[in-house]
């Protein structure tokens, strides 16, 4: 019997243990020692996925961020732990039932988030012994061993020992090293970043990450070629260059900061300070992301002239690569003290008739906007957004045939349009953009400020750069 268990292996070794250890009496019993299990969080998966413990056996888990921050947490035994970025955590528990149990990524980490779970198994293996051992009610002295993925059916009658079944190998063994290495090199690619052209999106900011913002845009349209063609393409006419910085509070919450230096009637050298919020991810709970911003913008900056804007900011995607977006939102005083309205003074000889003409006092926007990734990192870009109330652009007078006496003003106003291409590198986006306008706060990139219809554009760019902690 000896030498059939010796070619069994170490289970049926174990046996012989178990049966030894139970013919001692009086031996001393000792606190069990820790198992240390060493896990590898990355975006955006556990390795290994699943673990395996025993009821009662006390576990220590040793979980090492290889990127940014992440979660483990494991609700039915309430373990929720943060893994700070590049360092190692250290969770304890001791299971005291057996079943099995999701655990799961509990710190926002990028679009796939949702998908970063894994399972811990818990036995009901004797303690000390590492196997389990099973009775056959219909047979009488039948026993059967579970230990290690291995099924031992051992009769006591005719002293038989018969393998059930042998260990396979698990899919997570199975699984090739070099892709494991292709996927840390090139880590999944964010669906869309945080604005399209003009339009913001509801990307989340990561907590304790800092994220700035940069845009550029020039002023003289490229079209008619013959014109721009003089000043390659309107490259060489003047440019609005503004900045802008967010940080993530919270994995929802996150304050941000923009300025604007354009100066012309009506706002000059902008600044705003906001706040956003994050309530949905696009998922299984949720058919669409969900995020909500308020600001408030003050020109000669933020020194008098505030306007105080309310928007929400709504995803769809309608493949894996098209995403659909729309942000509509309130500017509240966008035209407080009539400072966009014409003035009797603005005139030689004043003009009393500039009193009479008021536009409204407050606005609203719709952004639509469409983001088609075409390669990997490669995304094409486009944005419309029509606006009610009021519209910025310019208040033209109307002249009497043959007097030249000012007899009107009307407002002269384009709709922004936008479209572009965006290319992701690493932490950074770059976006070589296509517009109507050189506005980019919220409560002015919803109208052309140079008037310019949709079929004359002026050439920008967008570059992100994200830091995190």
């Amino acid at each position: 019997m000896f030498g059939k268990l010796a070619y069994l292996g170490p289970v049926a070794f174990s046996l012989v243990a178990v049966c030894t250890s139970a013919s001692v009496e009086g031996q001393p019993q000792t606190s069990p020692t820790p198992v240390e299990i060493k896990i590898t969080a990355k975006r955006f998966e556990f390795d290994p996925k699943t673990i395996t413990v025993r009821k009662g056996q006390p576990v220590k888990l040793l979980i090492t961020s290889a990127d940014v921050e992440h979660g483990f947490k494991i609700e039915e035994l309430g373990i929720n732990q943060q893994i700070k970025p590049h360092a190692t955590t250290v969770v304890e528990f001791t299971a005291d039932r057996a079943g099995r149990f999701r655990f799961a990524c509990s710190s926002y980490c990028g679009e796939g988030h949702e998908d970063m779970t894994g399972e811990l198994i818990v036995t009901d293996e004797q303690p000390g012994t590492g196997m389990q051992v099973k009775f056959d009610d219909r047979t009488p002295g039948v026993v059967i061993v579970e230990s290690g993925g291995e099924r031992l059916l051992i009769d006591t009658r005719t002293k038989i020992v018969t393998r059930l079944d042998l260990p396979q190998p698990t899919a997570e063994k199975q699984q090739p090293k070099t892709a494991a290495a292709e996927s840390k090199n090139h880590p999944s690619a964010e669906p869309y970043d945080y604005r399209l052209v003009n339009v913001p999106t509801p990307k989340r900011v990561l907590r304790g990450s800092v994220n700035l913002y940069f845009t550029h845009r020039f002023s003289e349209p490229v079209r008619p070629l013959r014109s721009s063609g003089r000043d390659l393409l309107g490259l060489d006419s003047f440019a609005v260059p503004s900045f802008g910085v967010s940080y993530g509070v919270t994995e929802k919450l996150y304050v941000s900061a923009y300025r604007s230096p354009i100066c012309q009637q009506g706002l000059c050298r902008t600044i705003e300070l906001a706040v956003g919020y994050h309530w949905l991810d696009e998922g299984k709970q949720s058919p669409l992301a969900l995020s909500t911003y308020a600001s408030v913008e003050g020109d000669e900056n933020f020194g008098k002239n505030y306007t105080y804007n309310l928007q929400v900011m709504m995803a769809r995607s309608i493949t894996k690569y098209v995403h659909v977006f729309f942000s509509p939102a309130v500017h509240l005083n966008a035209n407080g003290r009539r400072r966009f309205d014409p003035k009797p003074t603005d005139f030689f000889p004043p003009e009393p008739l500039a009193n009479q003409f008021r536009q409204d006092k407050h606005s609203g926007s719709f952004g639509f906007g469409v983001n088609a990734r075409v390669r990997p990192t490669v995304s094409l870009l486009f944005e419309y957004t029509p606006r009610v109330g009021f519209k910025l652009g310019q208040v033209v007078p109307i002249f009497a045939a043959g007097t030249g006496r000012i007899t009107g003003f009307i407002n002269e106003s384009e709709a922004e349009l936008g479209f572009g291409v965006e290319k992701d590198i690493g932490r950074h986006t770059f976006s070589l953009t296509f517009s109507n306008t050189q506005t980019t706060t919220t409560s002015r990139y919803n109208s052309s400020n140079l008037v310019l219809p949709p079929s004359r554009f002026i050439i920008g760019f967008n570059l992100y750069r994200r830091f995190l902690r």
